[in-house]
């Protein structure tokens, strides 16, 4: 009888929450909250692929700016000659391919005859990761679904003759993740675009995101190329209210800022940072919490770049530090792949994946789940190391110490209340911690580790703490 009241209450409150109907405005929009599923999931998995991934060439170098290294904007880059920097894609481009090679001619050759789905699904799930993002369509305009909005310049018209958003979707969903899709508002070179503005939202862009989001159900939209209009041009308050009211995921899809050259760190859902740069930190409070997500790839660039070498990637352990920081300050981790043009991942990219998935079978309670610790209180931090070596992560009365070199020393936790239920306890070993208190102070006393103990980073669970 119980559990049949609860279940009726639960539904009974899920209604009143489903039942809110938002304006086409901001003001109404930004009440929506982001779903727990995505705030819960920590990890996701990017993936930048299309015809780019045919040349899968960018400038390297530590004196080439972050977005200068981008593989995916080579055709932008291709015919933008204003800027220096882009002459290194014009070299390449002639050298490698001749002067009167046009971009288009690329499609042809992204054939992705190795791409398996379920493969790829396989490797995101062994991964740790909970969701993925597929670039349905960048800049370029080429689509990877029968987009009717893009005809001859789609995956199934041209190139793979295969609906890759179609296959990978349900690939990932029979492997439990969530799925979703990035998509880019603006097209470079589309003449519609570039001739009548409000033809191209009215005609291409807004029914072909209602197709993406009426065909595959998606748990995420992921907008970009927003920058060169404001959020009314876009008609983005509009497309957002009918996806949060009418659309068959209205209930659980999650949305980024990327919806109008005013609204990052500004509107929209999810607050997204790019290789650490936060695009607009005068917009964003810092005495209130947002979700918020960095993304970034491996290497350099998001699309494959075959000029990247072995110290153009990160290492796993740089990779684990990064999730770590990400979530220990209320993040999620957005970590972008780039397949060749035969639908293969990089090996070197499948390593650092299957690395992150391995230390997250063993700690990934530390992330999955977690929130940031965050103290109401004028104390001194937890450490004094914080952000350097430690980092913090709750989940309901348990604290993780999550440190990323083994310490040399104890760890005292100034200020943190504990009772005689609390314990603590070293993730993945089964080696006893000694702790003890000293005043307002935790200290754990690190044990001595075999070679077997080895890990890319290390987490001390504390359970029943009272702050």
């Amino acid at each position: 009888m119980e559990r049949k009241i609860f279940i009726l209450v639960y539904f009974f409150f899920s209604s009143l929450l489903y039942s809110q109907k938002y304006d086409p405005k901001w003001e109404s929009l930004d009440k929506r909250p982001t779903p727990q599923w995505f705030e819960d999931s920590k990890f996701g998995i990017f993936i930048h692929w299309g015809v780019y991934s045919v040349p899968a060439w960018g400038p390297t170098g530590d004196s080439i700016g972050v977005y200068d290294k981008y593989a995916e904007w080579y055709w932008n880059k291709l015919l933008n000659k204003k800027s220096a920097v882009n002459l290194h894609f014009v070299r390449f481009h002639e050298q490698t391919y001749g002067p009167g090679f046009r971009y288009q001619s690329f499609a042809p050759m992204f054939k992705a005859e190795l791409f398996n789905p379920d493969q790829w699904a396989e490797l995101f799930r062994k991964s740790g990761a909970r969701y993925v993002v597929l670039t349905s369509k960048h800049h370029e305009g080429f689509t990877l679904w029968p987009s009717a909005q893009s005809w001859n310049w789609n995956s199934v018209d041209v190139g793979p003759h295969r609906d890759i958003c179609g296959e990978l979707t349900s690939a990932v969903k029979a492997k439990g993740l969530h799925m979703g899709f990035y998509y880019s508002l603006y097209e470079w070179f589309n003449p519609l675009y570039l001739n009548n503005f409000s033809e191209y939202v009215d005609n291409h862009m807004i029914p072909q995101m209602k197709d993406l989001v009426q065909r595959y159900a998606p748990d995420i939209v992921w907008t970009d190329g927003e920058w060169d209009k404001p959020s009314k041009d876009w008609k983005s308050e509009e497309f957002l209210a009918w996806l949060f009211n009418e659309s068959p995921v209205r209930e659980t899809v999650v949305v980024n800022d990327r919806w109008g050259s005013e609204t990052r760190s500004k509107h929209g859902g999810i607050y997204t940072t790019e290789y650490g740069l936060v695009h607009d930190k005068e917009g964003m409070d810092p005495g209130i919490y947002h979700p918020w997500e960095e993304c970034r790839g491996i290497g350099t660039s998001f699309g494959f770049n075959r000029a990247e070498n072995l110290e153009n990637y990160s290492s796993a352990k740089e990779l684990v530090r990064l999730l770590v920081s990400t979530v220990s300050a209320g993040g999620n981790l957005l970590l972008d792949i780039g397949p060749d043009s035969d639908g293969t991942i990089p090996v070197i990219m499948q390593q650092r994946l299957m690395e992150i998935g391995g230390w997250l079978e063993r700690n990934g309670e530390a992330i999955y789940g977690t929130r940031a610790f965050i103290r109401n209180t004028n104390e001194k931090p937890v450490n004094p190391e914080l952000n350097k070596n430690l980092f913090l992560t709750r989940k309901g009365r348990d604290l993780y110490v999550i440190c990323l070199n083994w310490p040399s020393d104890n760890i005292i936790l100034k200020g943190l209340k504990t009772n005689n239920a609390t314990r603590v306890k070293l993730l993945g070993a089964e080696i006893p911690v000694q702790t003890r208190n000293s005043g307002s102070s935790l200290i754990i006393v690190p044990p001595a580790l075999s070679p077997d103990d080895y890990q890319l980073a290390y987490v001390f669970k504390i359970t029943n703490i009272l702050n």
